[in-house]
């Protein structure tokens, strides 16, 4: 790569405010944890337990924590500091995974335990994580700051993946240790990666969000079309997370496996999202978000027509693709009309910032007992096969919604 585009980058980039940059570096490290705990506590959940339906479940549970925390969080912040809260999200994230490994056995209520405390880890990371992010940006840099943010999560999909199922399923097949000896270790690597994040985020200057009324029930007609859309974003974000574990190792088998495949066609999905962050302006959203979403319909199509080792890879090649694009586009969306919105009614953002992850709950709810329902009524490989159809088509549905947000919030 040439020298000088590497400099005329780094000079660009330290042209951002300072929160802005330390906010970005503090997520970084974070990104490095985050596919240990979406991939593999469900991968050790299957190990242990042989239950599809069990992983649905740990993630239903770990969807409930999350709003709740939501609203936990927020009268916090009238006593503690936003960045020690932050910290106590990416923190309990070990200790989620802690509980996991001291279970001597998983059933139904551990699972559940389990879910919820990594849901509540999951609360206190992306509500302070939002609110911080939209008091540290402006419109205008948004989807330079939300792309490389992905160009982080892209490419750390990459890398550790690969490196932690290589490292699971190497001690087990040349007989070196255990399965439960790596996922300890593992456990360890989360601890530490989110102790030096937690040092990291202290470095900035963050304000906490005034100490007002956050808790509303009546809103503008523009901000229920954004619950609306946050609900169709919730379907596909429950599809995203348990999905390709369920995949993966019912068609391929291991955690190697579930690493390798998941790593592949991450790298040339983080350059296509740097430079779309750095040359993209507002205007083009709508045309990333509608990218994402007709290749995530081209995965679901390509899964369910083949339902095979080669449907699950193009499937995953697909979902590697259009999950950084439809990040990249939406988070600018949502902070935009909370922006608009919240001048609007003259209430604190971070209202707005909590309903809407009761938009996102509705919609993750509803992912999972499709599946859930379909595994009941018919069995779980219909379900594996025809779920992710349904919920990528009814993903669609949502471009309309989006286009017309962005053009309303150019008129108020």
């Amino acid at each position: 790569m040439n020298q000088n585009f590497v400099l005329t980058e780094y000079h660009h980039y330290k042209s951002y405010p300072r929160n802005m940059r330390i906010l970005l570096m503090t997520n970084l490290l974070y990104a490095i944890v985050l596919p240990i705990l979406e991939l593999f506590v469900g991968a050790n959940i299957l190990r242990q337990t042989n239950n599809t339906s069990y992983v649905v479940i740990y993630q239903l549970a770990v969807y409930t924590g999350i709003p709740f925390t939501f609203l936990l969080n927020g009268f916090l912040l009238r006593h503690i500091k936003i960045a020690r809260l932050y910290s106590l999200g990416m923190m309990m994230s070990g200790v989620a995974m802690t509980v996991m490994m001291t279970l001597p056995e998983l059933n139904l209520i551990g699972i559940a335990l389990i879910g919820l405390t990594m849901g509540s880890s999951y609360g206190f990371f992306w509500c302070n994580r939002d609110f911080l992010a939209i008091s540290s940006t402006t419109d205008g840099n948004r989807n330079y700051y939300f792309s490389l943010e992905t160009v982080f999560y892209t490419i750390t999909f990459i890398i550790m993946p690969a490196l932690a199922g290589l490292f699971i399923s190497l001690g087990e097949s040349r007989g070196w240790y255990p399965p439960r000896f790596a996922y300890i270790t593992l456990t360890v690597m989360v601890f530490i990666l989110t102790t030096l994040a937690s040092v990291m985020v202290h470095q900035g200057n963050f304000q906490n969000p005034k100490r007002e009324r956050f808790v509303f029930f009546k809103f503008h007609p523009e901000w229920r079309k954004m619950l609306l859309l946050g609900s169709f974003k919730g379907i596909a974000q429950a599809a995203i997370f348990f999905y390709p574990i369920l995949l993966i190792l019912t068609f391929i088998g291991n955690e190697g496996s579930l690493g390798g495949i998941v790593a592949i066609g991450s790298l040339l999905t983080a350059v296509f999202l740097y430079f779309i962050g750095r040359f993209s302006k507002p205007e083009h959203r709508i045309w990333i978000f509608s990218l994402g979403l007709v290749v995530y319909l081209l995965g679901g199509t390509f899964n369910s027509i083949l339902f095979s080792a080669a449907g699950v890879f193009l499937y995953q090649m697909c979902g590697s693709l259009a999950r950084p694009l439809l990040d990249a586009a939406y988070f600018p969306i949502q902070m935009n009309v909370i922006d608009k919105i919240s001048g609007i009614e003259r209430r604190n953002k971070f209202a707005y910032i909590f309903n809407h992850e009761f938009g996102l709950y509705a919609g993750r709810l509803a992912g999972c007992l499709v599946f859930l329902v379909s595994a009941y009524w018919f069995s779980p490989e219909a379900a594996l096969r025809y779920s992710l159809l349904i919920i990528a088509a009814v993903q669609v549905l949502s471009i309309p919604i989006a286009k017309n947000l962005i053009q309303k919030m150019k008129t108020i």
